[in-house]
């Protein structure tokens, strides 16, 4: 066979040509020429781990955050099944015709064993990902709470800085972990099915009392009647719980995602939601507080990763071992770690 031809068909085999690495200006520049591509690329050098990115992920942000923080920042969760790539598909599709801008932030499972993720959201969200005003980011939860990726504040902001008004984070619905999400976002919505049984529909508490919205969604067809009698139910269940956003109290829905129906009615519950803590003072104010939080989270994080890199953690392995003995309790192995 000849080089080049394998089963009939013709291939290249040249090597592909590098691409050049970004750089800071045209990082900047391009985010705010709204540069889908740039977007993207920028967005790859803020997930990275290597040391060597992150002078130039910090100067992107840093440049980039005066142009941020002018969207509507929206989280989705919801049990398996319930639609939520299909509902945020039709959703962002109509606020894109009415002229919004959308960045979905679609965070994907990450395998525990193998450490893979699907990164499936752009083959579920085929017409959205083609719409020139959306911008879709699947990017692998990593193991981090909450199924939210590490990186996912940083890339809300440059999607601000690169003009879309809408933020859509979709995660991966897994209970009570969702509380990370709910700390980065403004509005939080959860979807709902009716009709599938306890097991399906076994959401913790936890994450209905953050909902500041619940949505019942393939609310269409045979399965009409049933949406509407679950929208009931979760109402009064409503009426029960302390609502997490002060001053505003949770609204219970219905919509079909596969024909549209109620899907501008969760917008506009949305948008009173906005303008009621506009005009009592705490819409900016509960930002602030996510910043705070958000600045305590890296932190912790970047004091634990310099611990265990510090020469400090150098007797990590015989302590280990000697905890796995039973030679020391796991009290004192932690008192002899941090207090020698």
């Amino acid at each position: 066979m000849k080089p080049g031809v394998a089963d009939g068909m013709a291939f290249s085999t040249k090597p592909r040509k590098k691409r050049r690495p970004l750089e800071a200006d045209e990082a900047v520049e391009g985010i705010l020429d709204s540069s889908r591509t740039i977007l993207a690329r920028a967005i790859t050098v803020i997930e990275s781990r290597a040391p060597a990115h992150r002078p130039l992920a910090a100067e992107i942000l840093r440049r980039c955050l005066p142009e941020s923080g002018r969207s509507v920042r929206v989280g989705i969760t919801g049990v398996p099944g319930a639609g939520k790539s299909t509902f945020i598909e039709r959703f962002g599709l109509q606020l894109c015709e009415a002229g919004h801008r959308v960045a979905v932030l679609a965070v994907d499972p990450t395998s525990a064993v193998s450490g893979g993720s699907v990164l499936g959201d752009k083959t579920r969200m085929e017409d959205l990902s083609r719409h020139s005003s959306a911008f879709i980011r699947p990017s692998p939860a990593g193991g981090t709470l909450g199924g939210v990726a590490a990186k996912t504040r940083e890339t809300m902001l440059l999607c601000e800085a690169a003009g879309y008004d809408v933020i859509l984070v979709e995660t991966v619905g897994v209970g009570q972990s969702e509380v990370a999400v709910r700390t980065m976002v403004d509005f939080f919505l959860l979807l709902q099915i009716a009709g599938a049984g306890d097991e399906l529909q076994g959401i913790k508490k936890g994450v209905i009392e953050m909902a500041d919205a619940i949505v019942v969604n393939k609310a269409d067809g045979d399965n009409k009647r049933r949406a509407e009698v679950a929208r009931g139910e979760y109402s009064r269940v409503l009426h029960y719980l302390h609502p997490h956003t002060p001053g505003w109290t949770p609204k219970a829905m219905a919509c079909s995602a596969l024909d549209g129906t109620g899907v501008d009615a969760v917008w506009k519950t949305i948008g009173d939601f906005r303008s009621q803590l506009e005009e009592a003072g705490t819409w900016s104010s509960r930002r602030q507080e996510q910043n705070v939080k958000w600045f305590h989270t890296l932190l912790k994080d970047a004091v634990l990763a310099r611990f265990f890199e510090s020469a400090a953690a150098d007797g990590l392995r015989e302590i280990e071992g000697e905890v796995a003995a039973g030679k020391v309790s796991v009290t004192e192995a932690v008192d002899r770690l941090l207090w020698p």
